[in-house]
């Protein structure tokens, strides 16, 4: 059994964390999530300009489900002034409960800014950010935190800086991907370096993030690294039922929760419902198209189904389709502990700004990002 996550005030009985992705973690993905187990479900990343400016797209990204008692958002800002407003807005306008930060995103479009995982190689930057960001959140007594990679690469990594950094910045936690930058989603996440920064931190918890395929994966996590809690992202895509599985291992329980196919299909005909509460039903069955290859992964449903379920219009046709699957046939288990969502192969280089590389200060160096940047990492 483990102990609850404390970030500041705000106690997670389970300490598991939805992670931000981009076009999946939106309201309707969040309450199913919550319906099937414990922990805290972040919002999909949006821009602290975006919020600043009020883009019409960010603004659309920051929904709510009536049942979402705590309020958790992902920031990404390059900005301590636009970062610090924008956490403002959240806490004093939305309620929000928990606010993260995004020094993660390995995206090109990003990183050649300056954004996401390339921040923290300027580390007076970096620490800018986070005490505008603590400080704005501090009348609220709203928790801050971030969420980094290991570096840029292993030739310049800035793991252990950024947990100093945010130690001293107030935060209340640190989230390390166990990949580098020029990594992005392939090999295999870094383990040991979770571990280090563990041991490198002494004030704040270390969450540790990277291959959480299954819940005895989140719990050997925690064993190895002596992490306080896991973050989750592409394992539990096509699988919301895994944070029943995570909040039961937390508990002591061993599950592994093994649905048929006519139990999948339900959890499919939730997810759609609830995207259609959220967004209308043309718009929400759209979106729930990108999660059907996840749901099916392993199971038997054959081409043409897969190709008209990628095409689902309404919730009447839905309905007429998952009414033609087998119903009785047994989970793939071959596909437990395995991969799902992207994965791509290392960058041979990160792209950056011009001369980024030429110092690890970053103090006056004005960036900028797109107001309507949503690609999170």
């Amino acid at each position: 059994m483990t102990s609850p996550l404390q970030l500041g005030p705000l106690r997670v009985e389970t300490p598991v964390v939805l992670a931000p992705m981009a076009g999946i973690t939106n309201a309707a993905y969040r309450r199913l999530c919550a319906e099937q187990g414990a922990g805290l479900y972040v919002c999909e990343m949006i821009t602290s300009r975006g919020l600043v400016e009020r883009d019409e797209t960010t603004m659309s990204m920051l929904v709510f489900d009536e049942l979402e008692t705590t309020r958790s958002v992902q920031l990404y800002g390059t900005d301590p002034v636009y970062v610090a407003k924008a956490t403002e807005i959240l806490c004093g306008e939305y309620g929000v409960a928990h606010v993260d930060l995004n020094f993660g995103c390995p995206v090109p479009k990003v990183t050649r800014k300056g954004g996401g995982g390339a921040l923290p190689w300027k580390r007076n930057l970096l620490g800018q950010i986070l005490e505008h960001a603590v400080a704005a959140a501090a009348p609220y007594d709203v928790p801050v935190t971030m969420k980094t990679r290991k570096g840029l690469d292993e030739d310049h990594l800035t793991y252990l800086d950024a947990g100093r950094i945010a130690e001293d910045a107030g935060c209340a936690a640190i989230a390390l991907h166990g990949r580098t930058v020029a990594q992005a989603y392939s090999g295999a996440a870094d383990w040991d370096a979770i571990a280090a920064l563990v041991a490198h931190v002494d004030r704040i918890p270390v969450l540790g993030n990277g291959d959480i395929w299954e819940a005895a994966d989140a719990l050997r996590m925690v064993e190895q690294t002596g992490a306080a809690g896991v973050v989750v992202g592409r394992g539990c895509l096509g699988r919301p039922w895994l944070f029943r599985d995570l909040a039961a291992a937390f508990a002591g329980d061993d599950v592994k929760t093994l649905p048929t196919l006519g139990e999948v299909a339900a959890m499919m005909r939730r997810h759609a419902e609830l995207l259609c509460e959220h967004m209308g039903e043309e718009r929400g069955c759209k979106e729930f198209r990108k999660h059907v290859t996840w749901y099916l992964k392993g199971f038997a449903a054959g081409g043409p189904m897969r190709r008209s379920l990628g095409l689902v219009d309404s919730l009447a046709a839905l309905d007429g389709l998952l009414a033609e699957l087998d119903a009785d046939e047994p989970f793939p288990v071959s596909e437990l502990g395995s991969p799902r969502g992207r994965q791509g192969s290392p960058r041979d280089r990160v792209v950056l700004p011009e001369g980024w590389l030429d110092d690890t200060d970053g103090t006056g160096v004005v960036l900028r990002e797109d107001a309507a940047e949503t690609t999170g990492g």
